[in-house]
């Protein structure tokens, strides 16, 4: 006598046949159940969530566990690092943690990891009073600042750490510190000489804190003893910027700031490439890729072909 084997839910055994989609009956089955309390209750049949895709600002892979990351804002790291970055005019809320550590579980689930592959980590320049606030007292997780602008909580099965980047020791974090658009000029002062080491690297970052700080950047120009070493400094890295903040009007800075805007497209897609890339050997799909890095899917298959 031929058997079935039992199938799950939602399976039929009769070859042929559809399969019965069960979540429009249990919506009805759900609202049966509690029609009692039908006035006071609202029920939405399959609810969506954003309409916008969902987004973790960065996400940090560890593609070489032997290599210990000696760098006190990457002592909690594991394998997978989720990152979530508030701009100076804004602050990371209560709101803010549940909604990152929902994409952690999301991220866990989706790449088929272990919880305990991941860590959080919240970014910000003001003090979150607030958020400090609900973790002690109504989640009971243990807060302590155990170096400078970094809060490392306890208590969770995820390493987490909350970092006040205008905390963090300027001889050691000095481009998270300084990512504000609050800066005095020996800030601006220090900067120059971190930029004068980096060189190109920290063109985009640079351009961006001056825009971010325009006015204290003039004063500081006014300085004589500051804009002959300034005037050298953006030479060497190309930015025309320090005519713009000073006035000036040539047409020879517009060439060459339209040059360097295409320069820049063509260098940001490059390190959307490379992000891409990492992410890949990191395990992430090509899909995923794609959609973290603003990259077309077919330019993340080929990625993946080639690093795979």
């Amino acid at each position: 006598m031929k058997t079935y084997k039992k199938n799950k839910p939602g399976r039929e055994n009769t070859p042929g046949k559809k399969r019965i989609s069960w979540h429009p009956a249990f919506f009805e089955a759900i609202q049966i159940e509690l029609d009692a309390y039908h006035d006071a209750l609202q029920f939405v049949f399959e609810y969506q969530l954003t309409t916008e895709p969902l987004r973790i600002d960065v996400v940090i892979i560890r593609k070489i566990r032997e290599i210990a990351i000696k760098k006190n804002i990457a002592s909690i790291f594991r394998d997978v690092n989720i990152v979530e970055y508030k701009s100076p005019t804004d602050n990371i809320s209560v709101n803010d943690f549940y909604k990152v550590y929902g994409y952690a579980c999301l991220y866990i689930v989706l790449n088929k990891l272990k919880i305990t592959d991941l860590s959080l980590t919240f970014v910000t320049s003001r003090y979150p009073r607030n958020l400090l606030v609900h973790l002690r007292e109504l989640r009971g997780f243990t807060v302590e600042e155990k170096v400078p602008g970094i809060y490392t909580v306890e208590g969770d099965i995820l390493p987490i750490q909350i970092i006040e980047s205008r905390k963090l020791p300027a001889e050691e974090n000095i481009w998270l510190k300084d990512l504000y658009n609050k800066l005095e000029v020996p800030d601006l002062e220090q900067m120059t000489i971190e930029v004068e080491r980096k060189g190109k690297k920290a063109l985009e970052y640079l351009k961006f804190i001056i825009r971010a700080n325009h006015e204290k950047y003039k004063e500081m120009l006014t300085m004589s003893q500051t804009a002959p070493t300034l005037d050298q400094i953006f030479t060497e890295v190309g930015l025309t910027a320090i005519w713009e903040a000073r006035g000036e009007n040539r047409g020879e800075a517009r060439g060459e700031a339209r040059g360097e805007a295409r320069g820049a497209a063509r260098g940001e897609a490059s390190k959307a490439r490379e992000i891409a890339c990492n992410m890949l050997r990191g395990g992430l799909s090509p899909e995923e890729a794609a959609r973290f890095c603003g990259l077309d899917i077919d330019v993340t298959r080929a990625l993946s072909e080639e690093v795979l």
